[in-house]
């Protein structure tokens, strides 16, 4: 029985030692190992051995992409106005040892650091910049933190703002600029329609009374020259017809109501024969002295 029992001990003496000899290490993690509480490797993704009892593998180290999300925190700007700001912060362990000997929480100084770094890129811009510049302040913040994070072995790879909340008195100030710029705006938009119809307006106009004009003159411009060319017609048919002065004089007479029916006709012309031809008329109803 006893040497069962001594059995029994030595066998969870040697997985006891088992364990705490072979250790197996994630991917994307690191291990730190100390010997005799100094440094002595770091342990790489895989199966690795260590001395027992003598060796200590202290807590794994995460080497992939972090994200770490700080409280919102009160800033003042260049003229004195108090903004909160929500940060966000993407950082990645790429020296196991540094980061676990150059300081003792990374977390909290990146955390300090950031705050303090924004307080002041912040301090030294008004408010409308701060709230239009959150791409220069970003870059600002990420060049300061990874040039004091990288002895920590730590990369800062983007920094960015979640929110920029002004004082509320700030914000009902801003929210009635912006209402009084788009009434003003939309004022501006409807003078100026109203300016453009006008505008069209006056020019249909002008341009209908024109054509109207225009279609008026040449109208009456035609009808001016048919009334001419129906007379020249007249007259070249009768002096062709080589008539006797009776019946010239009777035509001339018929084409005197068609020459005054022209509206433009102020003057009348009247020919030198139809003078003779009337001449002639009246010679002939004169009773004969014989």
């Amino acid at each position: 029985m006893a040497g069962l029992i001594v059995l029994a001990v030595v066998a969870v003496l040697v997985l006891f030692v088992l364990a705490r000899t072979i250790r197996i290490v994630p991917q994307a993690r690191a291990g730190v190992v100390e010997r005799l509480g100094r440094y002595s490797r770091t342990l790489t993704p895989g199966l690795a051995i260590v001395v027992p009892f003598i060796d200590r593998l202290r807590p794994l180290i995460d080497l992939r992409e972090q994200v770490v999300s700080f409280q919102p925190q009160p800033v003042i700007t260049e003229d004195n106005l108090v903004v909160n700001i929500d940060t966000v912060l993407y950082f990645q362990v790429t020296d196991p040892k540094a980061a676990t000997y150059e300081i003792a929480n990374y977390i909290q100084g990146i955390e300090q650091l950031t705050v303090t770094t924004l307080r002041n890129v912040i301090g030294g811009m008004a408010l409308e910049k701060t709230l239009t510049s959150r791409d220069e302040i970003n870059n600002q913040l990420r060049g300061v933190l990874d040039e004091a994070t990288g002895k920590w072995g730590i990369r800062v790879n983007r920094v960015e703002l979640k929110a920029v909340d002004p004082p509320s008195s700030i914000k009902d100030t801003m929210e009635k600029q912006m209402r009084a710029d788009r009434e003003k705006r939309a004022a501006i938009l409807t003078a100026e329609g109203l300016k453009q119809s006008q505008i069209l307006t006056a020019e249909g106009e002008k341009q209908s009374a024109i054509l109207r004009a225009q279609g008026q003159r040449e109208a009456m411009i035609l009808q001016a020259e048919g009334q001419a060319k129906a007379i020249d017609t007249v007259f070249k048919a009768i002096h062709d017809g080589n008539p006797d002065p009776k019946l010239l004089a009777y035509q001339y007479l018929q084409m005197l109501p068609q020459i005054a029916q022209g509206d433009a006709n102020k003057m009348w012309i009247i020919p030198s024969e139809l003078t003779q031809a009337l001449g002639r008329l009246g010679e002939l109803g004169k009773p004969n002295e014989d």
